[in-house]
C-alpha cells in the first residue's frame, strides 16, 4: 500500500506563505478554526496555541493548503491527498535548496505565469532555456525559496 504525505515547508511566517502558495498553485487554504475551536473549549490548548488570520482562527506558526479536488476532514480542514504544509522556524534560509516545486503553465503560456507570479510576490532569478529540452524560470517565493516557473 503506498503511503500519504505532504511536503513540509520552513518559513519565517506560515501563514504569508500559505496565502502565496496557495494563490500560486490555485489551492486552498486549510481552515483549522472548528478543530481549534473544540481544543480551547476543551482546554486541550491554551490561547497563546492560536493567531487570527484573515478573519479565521488558526495554530501559530502553522498552516497549510491543500488541492481544491481532494478529500478532507471538515473538522480539521486538513487535506487527505496533494498538501503542503508550512511551519515557523526560528532561522532563516540559508544555502541552496535541495528540492524544490515545479509549476508549470499551459502551453505557450509561461510568461504569462511568470507575470502573474510576480504579481503575487515572487521574484525572478534566472531564465534557462535549453532549446527543446526546457525553458523556465528559476523564481523565489516571498520567503526566498527558489522554485521553477515552467
Amino acid at each position: 500500500m503506498a503511503l500519504s504525505w505532504k511536503l513540509v515547508i520552513d518559513s519565517t511566517n506560515a501563514s504569508a506563505l500559505a496565502d502565496f502558495w496557495a494563490a500560486a498553485l490555485e489551492y486552498e487554504v486549510e481552515d483549522p478554526s472548528a478543530l481549534i475551536e473544540q481544543l480551547l473549549t476543551a482546554g486541550r490548548i491554551g490561547a497563546e496555541a492560536v493567531v487570527e488570520h484573515r478573519g479565521r482562527k488558526t495554530f501559530r506558526g502553522y498552516a497549510a493548503i491543500r488541492h481544491p479536488e481532494d478529500s478532507f476532514d471538515r473538522t480539521s480542514g486538513v487535506g487527505g491527498g496533494r498538501r503542503l504544509l508550512f511551519q515557523d522556524v526560528p532561522e532563516r534560509r540559508s544555502g541552496k535548496n535541495r528540492l524544490h516545486i515545479d509549476v508549470h503553465s499551459e502551453p505557450g503560456g509561461l510568461d504569462k505565469l511568470v507575470a502573474r507570479l510576480e504579481e503575487l510576490g515572487a521574484t525572478r532569478v534566472r531564465e534557462v532555456d535549453k532549446g527543446p529540452a526546457g525553458h523556465w524560470w528559476i523564481m523565489q517565493d516571498p520567503e526566498g525559496n527558489e522554485f521553477c516557473a515552467a
